[in-house]
């Protein structure tokens, strides 16, 4: 058995999901793949993948394995990499997932910058609001905003994102505008799923005063751009990251709502699992990122 060989087949099929999808990527027939995995499990006396008819997924021994074996490999590319004489150039795929408003809004300029610089590395961007799993998705690093996930990944702050409060002028008008914070829970407030405080809305003001209310959320979204949506068309007051409510501030179909009372800030962070064997892609990328919001601070 060629343990190496070995170890790219099982971290394909996790990579891709299934013994199919891995032999494609690897260029491969399905029943050496299956093989592969076979002997490697054979040798580690540990079952590393469940299989069922309709889905391949990592055993908790094959997940932290698989963790290992990517890292491990990715070093070895490196490594020859250097021997050939391409130095530390990052080159390569680089899986990424980030929430789908702050890729849109603060990372897309970033990406573009970042893989004219690296024109080697291939970017395969997984958008999603939700806490993408690294080995599930086959990650190499994510980007998070607010919640960082498990305490056992690596983390880099990059950026913050100011909590904004507002609705639509019709809103106000109908229903009032709130003056003090206490005030929002006699209103419609519009509450992200995925927010850690959930309907505990925490403010301050110039004078360092805290004030928490518990709101009341006729609606609640795992999307913020679907809120601000619904803000703007009367439904509600919305708190939101000042980036997402941008567009629709300026064209005033939002309006500030408690504009001396500044929300939490969210800070935004460069995560992934480990920092040995840390490829120089995410390497590169985790340092550029650093550097271009560093020089181009949220407004």
């Amino acid at each position: 058995m060629d343990r190496i060989d070995a170890m790219r087949a099982f971290c394909a099929v996790v990579e891709a999901g299934g013994f199919a999808a891995a032999a494609d990527r690897l260029g491969l027939s399905t029943s050496a793949i299956s093989r592969h995995v076979a002997q490697l499990e054979g040798h580690l006396n540990v079952r590393l993948l469940n299989r069922t008819t309709r889905k391949v997924s990592p055993t908790d021994a094959g997940s932290a394995y698989f963790v290992r074996c990517a890292q491990l490999l990715a070093d070895i590319e490196e490594t020859e990499a250097v021997v050939a004489g391409a130095a530390h150039r990052p080159q390569g795929r680089l899986r990424v997932s980030a929430p789908i408003a702050f890729a849109v809004h603060r990372l897309a300029p970033a990406f573009a910058a970042f893989v004219q610089r690296y024109p080697a590395v291939e970017l395969d961007l997984v958008l999603s609001d939700g806490m993408a799993d690294f080995v599930d998705e086959g990650l190499d690093l994510a980007i998070r905003v607010g919640r960082m996930g498990s305490d056992t990944l690596v983390a880099r702050r990059i950026d913050r994102a100011a909590m904004v409060l507002a609705a639509a002028p019709a809103y106000l008008r109908a229903r009032g505008t709130p003056a003090r914070p206490e005030e929002l829970a006699a209103h419609d407030c519009l509450v992200y799923s995925h927010a850690a405080s959930g309907n505990l809305w925490s403010f301050e003001d110039a004078h360092g005063v805290a004030a928490t209310v518990r709101v009341r959320a006729p609606v609640r979204a795992n999307n913020s751009l679907v809120l601000a949506e619904i803000a703007a068309h009367g439904g509600g007051i919305v708190q939101a990251p000042d980036f997402l409510l941008r567009p629709w501030l300026a064209r005033h179909a939002l309006v500030p709502v408690l504009a001396h009372w500044r929300g939490r800030d969210l800070p935004v962070h460069a995560v992934y699992p480990t920092r040995r064997y840390l490829s120089s892609k995410v390497q590169a990328m985790v340092g550029f990122l650093s550097d271009w919001f560093a020089a181009s601070p949220a407004p």
